[in-house]
């Protein structure tokens, strides 16, 4: 019903920057809070930025000062522009955003496939 699609990843070296987009697409009525998380090599997924429908933003405490999360919503798009990577920013990087497909329905989370981001000299 609802697809999520990731684009931007890539490999840049330590102190660049990469620009990720997360576009929402398919039976949509609304979108809540759309978010970026993170899952290194091994290790569990976790939050990265979070953006409500309003445009309040949250980070983690790890990019707060280098990443930027911001959301187009006549596009139904997430973004996240990511500054001075460090190494250790290296993950699959997945886009989640909370949808409502009717003014009936609760909002339900929907994921993208993830893109890789690799942070290596």
């Amino acid at each position: 019903q609802v697809q999520l699609v990731e684009s931007g990843g890539g490999l840049v070296q330590p102190g660049g920057s990469l620009r990720l987009s997360c576009a929402a697409s398919g039976r949509i009525f609304s979108i809540n809070a759309m978010g970026w998380y993170q899952q290194p090599p091994g290790k569990q997924r976790e939050l990265v930025a979070r953006i409500t429908s309003g445009g309040s933003t949250e980070y983690a405490d790890s990019v707060k000062g280098r990443f930027t999360i911001s959301r187009d919503n006549a596009k139904n798009t997430v973004y996240l522009q990511m500054n001075s990577l460090k190494p250790e920013d290296t993950a699959v990087y997945y886009c989640k955003a909370a949808v409502e497909t009717s003014s009936l329905a609760y909002a339900r989370d929907y994921w993208g496939q993830g893109t890789q981001v690799t942070v290596s000299s």
